[in-house]
């Protein structure tokens, strides 16, 4: 009987020691096992098979990204202006022997150099620099954990500022010095307005008064055209009286006719300045004019004989 509970006792404890050889490990999950107190090897997904009282899991890793809070720390800027910086880094396990065996602590030294690159790096900007250059930061930052994360089994994916915070002085100075380049901006847009605005005016002006100038040159044009037309038709029309007076003038008693008509032109003309007039220029010869009007009467005497006292009254 006794030999019986002694082989039980025997079959539980090899069952024991048994499954504690066996050991199962999650996917995105690394383990590190080590024989006799070094290493051995690093067991991935699945089951895996230990020597009991020999191998031991040393280390447990997650190879999942992971993201990590970089807590808020004061830096001084070139031009000696104190902020907080905090931010977030994400992180992911690639060598799980480094990473048990480069550094005691893989997360907190990256959080260590993170804040010290970035106390760095914001040293060498200026305040404006630095609030709007976190990009810039940001990368400086990945590109120097990079580096060193390679030692310790790590890849450093990103690293985002989340907040930077300046003193309560400097944001009441950039508030007014935002307020005054707003008010800045609003006066050059007023006066680019109004000098705009009496561009324009000037504008229209000057083509107003280009068009009048025009409009005025293109009524001139056209009152001289007319005026020529009608000294034309004026001078066409004399022409044609001539030419029909100089034809009539080849007819019997023409001549007679002529002479008389200037008689009467001459006298007429006469008697209308001596009307209109208190002043009177007398030619030299009187006589002159006295044969002019006799023989303008001779003329009409001899035009009606000629004619039988029929068509001239």
């Amino acid at each position: 009987m006794s030999l019986l509970i002694v082989l039980a006792v025997l079959a539980v404890v090899a069952l024991l020691i048994a499954g504690a050889g066996l050991k199962t490990v999650p996917q995105q999950h690394a383990l590190v096992v080590e024989r006799m107190g070094r290493f051995h090897k690093v067991l991935g997904p699945g089951l895996n098979v230990l020597i009991p009282l020999l191998d031991r899991v040393a280390y447990g890793f997650d190879l999942r990204e992971t993201p990590i809070d970089v807590q808020k720390q004061v830096c001084i800027t070139k031009d000696n202006t104190q902020i907080a910086i905090d931010g977030v880094l994400y992180l992911q396990i690639t060598d799980p022997k480094a990473a048990a065996y480069g550094t005691s602590n893989p997360t907190a030294s990256m959080i260590q150099l993170a804040q010290t690159v970035m106390r760095s790096d914001v040293g060498q900007r200026n305040l404006d620099e630095v609030l709007s250059s976190r990009v810039a930061l940001n990368v400086a930052v990945v590109s120097e954990l990079d580096k060193a994360a390679t030692t310790w089994g790590l890849k450093v994916l990103r690293y985002e500022i989340r907040d930077i915070t300046p003193p309560a002085d400097v944001i009441r100075a950039m508030e007014l010095q935002i307020t005054a380049e707003r008010e800045k901006r609003a006066r050059v847009a007023t006066s680019e307005g109004e000098r705009q605005q009496a561009i324009n005016v000037s504008e229209g002006a000057r083509q107003g008064a280009i068009n009048q100038a025009q409009g005025e040159q293109q009524a001139r044009v056209l009152r001289a055209e007319g005026e020529a037309k009608a000294i034309l038709v004026v001078a066409e029309a004399t022409a044609q009286s001539l030419q029909m007076v100089g034809k009539a003038l080849v007819e019997a008693g023409a001549r007679e006719a002529m002479q008389m008509q200037v008689a009467e032109s001459f006298i007429t003309q006469w008697g209308v300045i001596a009307k209109e007039s208190n002043v009177m220029i007398v030619p030299a010869d009187m006589g002159d004019i006295a044969k002019t009007v006799g023989t303008a009467f001779r003329i009409l005497e001899g035009v009606k004989s000629a004619t039988g006292g029929a068509g001239v009254k």
